[in-house]
This record gives C-alpha cells, sequence and structure tokens, in this order.
C-alpha cells in the first residue's frame, strides 16, 4: 500500500513538473536569481568593472527572451535589476532606472523578434535596435526632460561591453536551445 501511495506521489510531482506553466515559472525564477547572482561572480572573479564588460545580467534577461518569451523575461528584468540593488547595492540607485529600461528594451525587442526570426537574427537585432532605442531615451531623458546621464553614454558602455555582446551572439542562443530541448518547450 505504501508503494502505491509513493507511486502516486511521484507520478504526480511528475505531472506537475511537465505542465508548461511550472516550467516557466521555475525557469523564470531561476533566470532572476542568476540575474542577481551572476553580476556579483563577475566582479569578484573579474574586477569592478566586470559588470560593464562582460553583461551578466543581460545574458539572463536574452536567455529569458528566447526560451520563455515577454513575460518571462520582463519579470527577470525586474526581479534581476531590482533585487541585485537591494541585495548588492548593483547598479546604483541613479543608474537603476537606466538599467531597467534598458534590459526591459531588450527583453520585449527579442521575445518579438524571436517569433519571427531564428535565435542569432533575433539576437543580433534587439543588441542594434536595442541600443538605437536606448540611446534615444537617454538623449530624450538629458536633454529634453533634464535628467542627469550619470556618467551614461551609449557608444561608451557597446565600446566597453563588446566582450559580453560577443559572449551573448556566441553563447546565448546556444544555451536557450539546449533549455529548450531539455525542457520540451516550444518559446510562443
Amino acid at each position: 500500500m505504501e508503494k502505491v501511495e509513493n507511486i502516486k506521489k511521484t507520478n504526480c510531482l511528475t505531472e506537475m513538473l511537465s505542465n508548461k506553466k511550472v516550467k516557466y515559472a521555475i525557469g523564470t525564477l531561476l533566470l532572476s536569481g542568476l540575474g542577481i547572482a551572476m553580476p556579483r561572480i563577475f566582479h569578484v572573479l573579474a574586477g569592478t568593472s566586470a559588470g560593464t564588460i562582460f553583461l551578466p545580467m543581460h545574458i539572463c534577461v536574452l536567455i529569458a527572451a528566447l526560451t520563455f518569451g515577454m513575460i518571462s523575461s520582463t519579470v527577470v528584468v525586474g526581479s534581476s535589476v531590482i533585487f541585485s540593488y537591494l541585495l548588492t547595492g548593483m547598479p546604483s540607485l541613479a543608474r537603476l532606472p537606466y538599467m531597467f529600461i534598458e534590459l526591459a528594451i531588450y527583453a520585449v525587442l527579442l521575445s518579438i523578434f524571436n517569433k519571427k526570426f531564428n535565435s542569432y537574427i533575433s539576437l543580433i537585432m534587439t543588441i542594434v535596435l536595442g541600443r538605437i532605442l536606448y540611446a534615444g531615451i537617454l538623449f530624450t531623458s538629458v536633454n529634453i526632460l533634464g535628467f542627469s546621464s550619470y556618467g551614461i553614454s551609449v557608444l561608451e558602455s557597446v565600446k566597453v561591453g563588446m566582450p559580453g555582446i560577443i559572449l551573448q551572439i556566441l553563447f546565448v542562443p546556444v544555451i536557450a536551445k539546449i533549455i529548450n530541448k531539455g525542457l520540451n518547450l516550444k518559446n510562443d
């Protein structure tokens, strides 16, 4: 009788974990946690400028967009940026809204492009158009609305972040494909 109960519990757990919504929720939660942990790990291993060079928070958001779609990736953006600030003080409070906007642009664009194009083309289009949109928002907020730029420059961030952009192009689509295959997902 006890074996039957254990089998029923195992089947129930297996059935629950095979549910698409559960996979999306767990994946989003894990990528949010990585979005908080990875910048810290990069800072410890490669120094204080590692975040601006390797863009670790971007990686988690982009994987979420390719794997789980827009809702998941925007949740990863919000939770990663806010909880990273609350737990580690990074990004700084002055930089936080800009980081949030930048990552949200990438989450939305990649989620949209990925429905129409393969992951590599979608990612490259997102990186280019996302930076253009972000530059426009930064220009508007500083020059029209009068907010401080806090030393943020899109061109400088592209130049400094080129290693991270290259890592994104090389590894993000591969990681997303592995996750999609492993979880038997089809990004809707």
